[in-house]
């Protein structure tokens, strides 16, 4: 007797369905691969050269402090649920106000004081370190480094490169993992992967894995639609929560989970009687390596074109990109760009409103408001304008302020920034900010403009 086709397809489905119920709800996320030119060798050794570096830049606790102790301990339990390489993790608390927390490569992870501080229970806090960890398992320095460096090398020798020689090859053309560099920057793909992954080692650490969103949205609305420090190194992927409780979904039921502990409370009380410097205070303390020259950031006559998720924009091609198609994006000559800090060169980012109906007006003094927040010491010249970028209208604002260059006795010399802000059609605004020290602003004034022209929304 001849068996009929549709009956065994009907079966096979049936079976196909019946297998993937009988699978246990024990779904694991794992590390996303990518390109990459850096060995699990000079990851690390990027990594503790990158710790050395913060530890001469920032005000890191000594490993012998208690508050160190703590979250050494903290770290530890989680790191030993993160899948994947086994990287030499070790953990560090930053005296810093802001909250802020990120991660190295190969291992090495820091959290502000201030992150702590906003903590309102142990569960919260392990989100954050989650969330670090689970960038260090992504890799997602090296491959944003790996990235930018293939953006600039020639293919003979990044044929050389690759497998071997990546970390030296770093450092010649002047790029690093340290303090506020751009390769710690993430992008919102990063930032959701590392939401997931965190997610996991949350749950086989014992914590509920939902304090990690919940934290996260809780620090965002207290500083506003732009949210602290934090979420400009670690922009919001959008709908966190609910992608965090997906992933939850997926994971066994658990009646009991761990939130908090004698050792968290003893050290918030301990951590609220400290009073940790801001970042402000940290930069001033310190000298800016950079010593940048007009004729170093001198703009080629010829442009190459950059195309991100939000836009397109032409830039001169002897300049550099610092950023991906998902995130803010810096263009600036390579002289111009130092650790944190733009002295010469052009910022490309998005602001998310409160109110979507606000006006064009008010949405460019409430992204002002913010940005004020970060740099107390921008303050406008004359008046905002209007201004129209390739139809679509915008604000145009001229502010000064101090720049990371320093004059020759060694004070701050003076920048100038030129914003402009146009509305989007989501209800957010594109701005661009324009930067160079007051004495180089005019002459570079064509190129900025010329850019500025160049600017097409998507």
């Amino acid at each position: 007797m001849r068996s009929n086709p549709i009956i065994l397809r009907c079966l096979a489905v049936l079976l196909a369905f019946c297998i993937l119920q009988m699978q246990p709800l024990n779904a694991r996320v794992e590390p996303s691969r990518g390109f990459n030119m850096f060995s699990a060798q000079e990851e690390v050794q990027a990594g503790q050269q990158s710790a050395a570096q913060v530890a001469r830049k920032l005000p890191v606790l000594p490993d012998s402090d208690p508050v160190s102790v703590y979250v050494q301990r903290l770290g530890q339990q989680l790191a030993a649920h993160a899948p994947g390489e086994k990287w030499p993790y070790s953990f560090h608390v930053v005296n810093q106000k802001e909250i802020n927390a990120f991660a190295l490569p190969g291992g090495p992870v820091f959290v502000n004081v201030g992150t702590i501080q906003a903590a309102d229970n142990e569960a919260e806090l392990a989100g954050v370190i989650a969330h670090e960890i689970s960038h260090v398992v992504q890799r997602h320095g090296t491959r944003a480094a790996s990235k930018q460096m293939a953006a600039q090398l020639p293919l003979a020798i990044l044929g050389g490169v690759m497998g071997q020689g990546a970390l030296s090859q770093m450092a010649q053309m002047g790029l690093s993992f340290g303090v506020g560099s751009y390769f710690l920057k993430n992008s919102r793909k990063a930032e959701s992967e590392a939401d997931l992954l965190g997610t996991d080692i949350m749950y086989d650490t014992g914590f509920n894995p939902r304090a990690m969103a919940q934290f996260f949205t809780k620090i965002q609305e207290q500083g506003g639609a732009r949210g602290p420090q934090f979420f400009s190194d670690h922009p919001d992927p959008g709908n966190r929560a609910q992608a965090v409780a997906s992933e939850v979904g997926t994971l066994p039921r658990k009646s009991n989970y761990r939130s908090d502990s004698a050792g968290f409370r003893d050290i918030k009380q301990r951590v609220a009687g400290m009073q940790p410097l801001t970042a402000q205070q940290i930069a001033a303390r310190q000298t800016p390596a950079m010593n940048a020259s007009s004729s170093s950031v001198a703009p080629a006559s010829s442009l190459r074109n950059f195309s991100h998720r939000d836009f397109t924009i032409s830039y001169p091609e002897n300049w550099q990109v610092y950023g991906d198609q998902n995130s803010s994006v810096t263009i600036a000559p390579p002289s111009g760009v130092s650790q944190n800090a733009v002295a010469y060169g052009v910022m490309i980012n998005t602001y998310q409103l409160e109110d979507a109906n606000v006006s064009l007006e008010q949405a460019t003094r409430d992204l002002l408001a913010s940005l004020r927040q970060s740099n107390p010491d921008l303050r406008e010249i004359g008046q905002d304008e209007n201004i129209r970028v390739n139809g679509v209208a915008g604000k145009s604002v001229d502010l000064i302020g101090n720049s990371p260059l320093r004059d020759q006795s060694g004070r701050p010399s003076q920048e100038r920034d030129w914003l402009v802000a146009v509305m989007r059609q989501d209800g957010s605004l594109l701005y661009v900010v324009s930067i160079a020290p007051e004495k180089d602003f005019e002459g570079l004034r064509p190129t900025f403009e010329q850019m500025l022209k160049s600017l097409q929304l998507r």
